[in-house]
């Protein structure tokens, strides 16, 4: 018995010796060093210290799940994470991190914002804009930055999440994007993963190609899944996607806003009218929502959508169907052609098998 009791204190003093180490170095241990920086994002509904520590470890910060778990514990502030895309700057503790976690310090220092929709050209003239961010891009061609960022011969459309990021005055620009460019990766392979079991796209970048198109044409957060599901629908059954930002992005900077019917004939390998299956590569960022949408769209059996003039599209099974909702909302419009559609086109007989879409560009 006395054994016991020995062996039982014995083991409360190493319990006890690992408690007060543990918090000790909650407190004092580093763990981004004095100068360096760690850059990450915390995802809305994914703060558990599993998800959590996964996140810190991919970005250097070395603590293991359950160090994370016992410290968010004794803390008790937990359910107090805000998402966000963080950049911590050393000399950092978990402490620390964690204050900055739950204080959403992620607004400290200079901010810049990539929208959705947006082409590598919005892209350029954001971080030329951006206060006290040092350029190093202006100069280099679309092709030599991606090189620069590791992925040499990829087309920069659609490779850089939409998000607003924390950045030190001072830092380069390039530094932003590998950011930018890691968090949508990240965002891609998880939609990739939770596709569809029958879902016709074959790699993940025909994954992000279709959702740029999807973010292009959506123009409610409510109809996102529908409109993904029509496109999709349509490459099941062969069908051209016969999307008008497709083919705008195709005519390039000589497109004037106004999309006339002689431009669904235009050659462009971009010309979703002209040419069957996906364009060449993405024409706009993608967010979050749209490549999930695109990975799990909604079930239907919806070919053809057109705005119904409200922000809202009709969607429709059949060409007859469709037809009439133009008409419907074309005379809701004063028999004005639909800002942002092929609507008017369509019912002139221009493309009568055509899906005419909504225009989501700037």
């Amino acid at each position: 018995m006395r054994l016991l009791r020995r062996l039982l204190l014995s083991v409360l003093l190493v319990c006890l010796s690992v408690a007060g180490w543990q918090w000790w170095s909650y407190g004092h241990r580093v763990l981004v060093a004095d100068g360096a920086e760690a850059a990450f994002d915390v995802p809305r509904g994914q703060a558990g210290p599993q998800r959590l520590a996964g996140v810190l470890q991919q970005a250097g910060v070395p603590v293991s799940s359950w160090q994370l778990a016992a410290a968010l514990r004794l803390r008790g502030d937990a359910a107090q994470i805000k998402a966000g895309n963080y950049l911590i700057t050393g000399p950092a503790t978990l402490q620390d991190v964690l204050g900055e976690l739950v204080a959403g310090q992620q607004e400290k220092g200079r901010l810049l914002t990539l929208l959705e929709g947006w082409r590598m050209r919005d892209i350029r003239a954001a971080l030329k804009r951006a206060p006290e961010l040092n350029d190093t891009l202006s100069a280099l061609s679309d092709a030599e930055v991606m090189e620069r960022l590791g992925v040499a011969g990829a087309s920069p459309e659609g490779r850089f999440a939409p998000d607003t990021y924390a950045y030190r005055p001072g830092s380069d620009d390039i530094t932003v994007l590998h950011r930018a460019l890691a968090l949508q990766q990240s965002r891609l392979q998880a939609a990739w993963e939770n596709r569809a079991t029958d879902s016709p796209l074959k790699t993940p970048d025909e994954l992000l190609t279709l959702a740029s198109v999807v973010e292009k044409e959506t123009g409610h957060e409510l109809d996102r899944e529908m409109v993904a599901s029509v496109f999709i629908n349509r490459l099941k059954k062969g069908m051209p996607l016969q999307s008008d930002p497709t083919t705008i992005y195709g005519l390039g900077e000589g497109f004037d806003g106004n999309l006339r019917k002689k431009d669904l004939r235009h050659p462009s390998p971009y010309n979703t009218y002209v040419h069957r299956g996906l364009p060449p590569t993405p024409i706009s960022l993608p967010s979050m929502r749209a490549l999930q949408a695109t990975a799990r769209p909604a079930r239907s059996d919806n070919l053809y959508f057109v705005a119904r003039g409200d922000g809202r599209s009709e969607f429709s099974a059949d060409l007859a169907s469709h037809n009439r909702a133009v008409n419907r909302f074309q005379r809701k419009a004063g028999g004005q052609p639909l800002k942002g559609t092929a609507a008017a086109a369509e019912a002139a007989g221009a493309a009568s098998n055509h899906a005419p879409m909504r225009q989501n560009h700037e």
